[in-house]
């Protein structure tokens, strides 16, 4: 079968690979802009509160992947259009090994997604005693209270409990860049201008929810690739 000369079968499988690889590269411009969104929305701050970068790196690996599956998509579509053998197998072995770095990535969020219910409380209590000693806890909880609208793991009264000041990150903004003056005490604190419920529900729910969303999209666009390795292997097949 040369080109131009396929069968009714062939066509339709042509025209199948072409258009997997179409979804599959607006799937992996989707991917890329998650986790570009994800690392925007301080998800290795919150890696950095919990004492755990699995999630940091799922998005780093889904970042990576989606780019490098748009790109091999595309070059997909011109091997599905054009019936070259060649690319089609260099695309099948490519598409084989971003599957598997997709499909990981993906687990890696539903993983962390599980994990962190059983390690988070434990983790942020670890942390927030190195409050004062490490900038980057520092950043990483200053962030969290401040986007959370949080203070201390499961109250205020925590920062106290470690001895420690409750932070300007507790005190609700006045407006962007400013907040009340809300801490009178090592152990008080003016409720009205501060946030009084414990960042561990808000960051439990804030996690599970990218995780979810990364991992979904880590595993649907595996799936389509599964799919894109089965018309390609069989397109190139039927090219003679």
């Amino acid at each position: 079968m040369g080109y131009g000369e396929m069968d009714g079968c062939g066509r339709c499988m042509k025209y199948s690979l072409f258009f997997t690889n179409f979804i599959i590269f607006i799937g992996g411009l989707i991917v890329t802009g998650l986790g570009i969104w994800a690392l925007v929305d301080k998800i290795p701050w919150i890696g950095e509160l919990v004492g755990n970068d699995l999630l940091t790196g799922s998005v780093y690996v889904l970042l990576v992947g989606g780019i490098v599956v748009a790109i091999i998509a595309f070059f997909g579509c011109v091997g599905a259009a054009r019936e070259i053998k060649c690319m089609l197998l260099t695309y099948f072995i490519i598409l084989f090994l971003l599957f598997v770095t997709m499909l990981i990535g993906g687990v890696l969020g539903y993983v962390f997604r599980e994990k962190l219910l059983s390690t988070v409380d434990r983790e942020m209590k670890s942390t927030l005693r190195l409050y004062d000693h490490r900038q980057s806890i520092r950043d990483a909880w200053d962030t969290t209270q401040s986007t959370l609208h949080c203070c201390g793991v499961n109250s205020w009264r925590d920062w106290a409990t470690y001895g420690l000041n409750v932070p300007r990150s507790c005190c609700r903004e006045i407006q962007p860049g400013q907040r009340f003056h809300c801490n009178v005490g090592l152990d008080t604190i003016n409720p009205s201008n501060a946030y009084v419920d414990g960042c561990i529900n808000g960051t439990q729910i804030y996690m599970q929810q990218h995780a979810a969303v990364m991992g979904g999209a880590g595993i649907a666009i595996a799936c389509l690739m599964f799919l894109g390795m089965i018309f390609s292997c069989a397109l190139f097949k039927m090219i003679e």
